[in-house]
């Protein structure tokens, strides 16, 4: 008896030695815009866009220069935060549509609510949990779909999604409220804040349209839209320090994949949007990569190359710019529940890692865990400082090494014949741990018999 006393206290030692963010637990809160080009931002160098209080996060914080989602669009990029997980595991290789669309590309019409979440993790540990903002785990479109309450959610307000839609520019205005509820009950509190901004289509404020008058139209429309997303973000700060939450609060600003861009002659003209209404399409669409290859869709580092700020006073340091450490969205799941201070159930297995020590400033060197990317046009995958995209048959492929060469200028394949095949020759391997179609309650009721 003494002696497994003796080893329970050297346990609980080492446990909360390894946890070492003093007594209270951090309060969470994830911003992840929609469409933010890793170049649409002031501290980035955008020649017109204002951003003062996301720049605010990174003179106060961390920007991370190398962070990636899991895909170059909306769904894939959002499970994988979820769950840890590709989502390729899940048969969510697009964004979620109407149903006829999910079945003809093999495709569940949601994320099945039973998977392992962060959301529901970060709740059974203590913490109250919220989402506000974009859903697009599954579609208005489908009324049958769960609602994000089923997904470990306490309280939301949310679009893209069955039920009411929130309006988009509600966001922050929700969730000021529940982190006072939350403060006034002394509970840690997680929040998704997914932003609408600066997705199709845009809906401008009017009035801020003045502020860059001297542009034209569409790159006017742009950076208002974006200048609007960041006056919320503002105001959100401004609530944490008013409320005296701002020292135990890990603020994080990232986006879910790069930005759409118009072509040249792409009209400005006005769209509909089930979801969020009337506003300005994709003739207003100006994002910007910061010199990344390709946009919004692409498995190359425009597509999925995105900005990551992050802000803890006293924990992570502020005003550093890294660029070494290789952060991913799959990474974020066992990041957020080590700030938190649970263990992971051990029947879990998440594609990312814990990257506390990157938050804190601790250099970690090449990546060694690698990454991996399926979207129904390819494939791309990340092992140390290599990076590999090929099209779905090997036929044509490309490869970087993102240290020496992080925007992607140089193909390398032929050079490195060896490290191709062999990148070639993982892929192939992790697919076969992927399932064939996809399983669970991720059906819908409107789905149509498959034919005979």
């Amino acid at each position: 008896m003494l002696f497994m006393k003796i080893l329970q206290s050297i346990y609980l030692f080492l446990f909360f030695s390894s946890v070492s963010f003093g007594d209270e637990r951090p309060n969470i809160i994830f911003i992840f815009a929609d469409d933010w080009g890793w170049g649409d931002l002031g501290c980035h160098g955008h020649p017109y866009v204002k951003t003062p209080n996301i720049d605010r996060l990174a003179e106060e914080g961390t920007d991370f220069h190398r962070f990636s989602v899991a895909s170059g669009v909306c769904s894939p990029s959002r499970t994988a935060v979820m769950t840890g997980h590709f989502p390729a595991r899940y048969s969510i290789d697009g964004h979620f549509a109407w149903v006829p669309s999910n079945q003809k590309r093999n495709m569940p019409d949601w994320l099945n609510p039973q998977a392992p979440l962060l959301t529901r993790f970060l709740r059974e540990a203590g913490y109250a949990t919220a989402h506000y903002g974009k859903w697009h785990l599954a579609n208005d479109m489908i009324p049958d779909s769960p609602l994000p309450s089923a997904y470990g959610v306490d309280e939301y307000g949310a679009f893209n999604c069955a039920g009411p839609q929130m309006f988009v520019h509600d966001d922050v205005k929700m969730a000021i409220p529940f982190i006072e509820r939350s403060h006034e009950l002394g509970k840690p509190f997680f929040i998704n804040l997914w932003m609408h901004e600066p997705h199709t289509p845009f809906h401008v404020d009017p009035k801020l349209l003045n502020k860059f008058s001297d542009l034209d139209e569409p790159d006017a429309i742009y950076a208002a839209t974006l200048y609007h997303a960041d006056l919320r973000i503002g105001e959100l700060l401004n609530a944490l320090d008013r409320i005296g939450l701002a020292d135990n609060t890990l603020v994080i600003f990232s986006s879910d994949n790069g930005p759409a861009r118009s072509v040249p002659a792409a009209p400005l003209a006005l769209t509909y949007d089930s979801a969020t209404g009337l506003g300005y399409g994709i003739g207003a669409a100006k994002g910007i990569t910061g010199g990344r290859r390709k946009y919004k869709g692409s498995l190359m580092e425009g597509g999925i190359g995105v900005p990551f700020i992050a802000r803890w006073p006293g924990k992570i340091p502020a005003g550093k710019v890294d660029k070494s450490n290789f952060l991913s969205a799959v990474d974020l799941l066992p990041t957020f529940c080590e700030l938190g201070g649970l263990t992971l159930p051990v029947d879990y297995r998440p594609d990312g890692v814990s990257q506390v020590s990157a938050l804190m400033g601790k250099e970690k060197g090449t990546r060694e865990k690698p990454l991996f990317w399926r979207m129904s046009h390819g494939y791309a995958m990340v092992h140390k400082q290599w990076k590999l995209v090929s099209d779905r048959k090997f036929s044509t492929f490309e490869l970087f090494d993102l240290v020496a060469d992080p925007l992607e200028s140089k193909d390398l394949s032929k050079l490195n014949n060896e490290v191709t095949q062999n990148l070639i020759g993982m892929i192939k391997d992790w697919t076969k741990s992927l399932p064939e179609n996809p399983s669970g309650p991720v059906f819908s009721s409107l789905r149509a018999e498959p034919a005979k």
